[in-house]
């Protein structure tokens, strides 16, 4: 331990101290300049691989497209499940029967409609076409049923409707 006091208080010890803080600045400068040029260098190199524009900017740019289109598409996605969620109570299944309702009248024209959405909620329109008159009647359909009475005809369209 008094060897290393004996080092430390000798004149020798201040000397080698700034010799070695002198070295240490001149490596820190060195270092700097070799830092500064390799910078300058990689500019360039940017400069020349861009065909004269910043590779960074043009990358930059693509970049913010990117993140761009990104937004749109998810607006896109939005737009395109709401659509599918309407979709599901629109009109997606038909079926009709055509029926001649009086024996006096030639020709099927009496009609049975089903308009059912995909969960076989909708109508049955039931049309019915005499000599002297001709009259729709309309049922409701949920779940596929009816709480009012069904003609033959009427269960037809229906079954043929919800088959689909």
């Amino acid at each position: 331990m008094e060897i290393i006091q004996d080092v430390m208080q000798s004149e020798y010890t201040f000397i080698i101290m700034c010799v070695i803080i002198l070295l240490l600045v001149i490596l820190n400068i060195v270092n700097n300049i070799k830092l500064s040029k390799l910078n300058k260098k990689y500019k360039e190199f940017m400069v020349r691989l861009g065909n004269g524009t910043n590779i960074e900017e043009i990358l930059r740019k693509y970049i913010s497209k990117v993140d761009e289109v990104d937004n749109d598409n998810k607006e896109i996605m939005e737009f395109c499940n709401n659509i599918n969620n309407n979709m599901q109570k629109c009109v997606q299944k038909i079926g009709i029967v055509r029926y001649n309702a009086y024996q006096d009248v030639g020709s099927d024209l009496s009609f049975t409609l089903a308009m059912l959405d995909n969960k076989n909620n909708g109508v049955v329109l039931n049309g019915i076409y005499s000599r002297d008159m001709s009259n729709i009647y309309a049922k409701p359909i949920i779940n596929g049923e009816s709480k009012y009475t069904l003609s033959d005809e009427e269960k037809e369209a229906l079954n043929i409707a919800k088959e689909k």
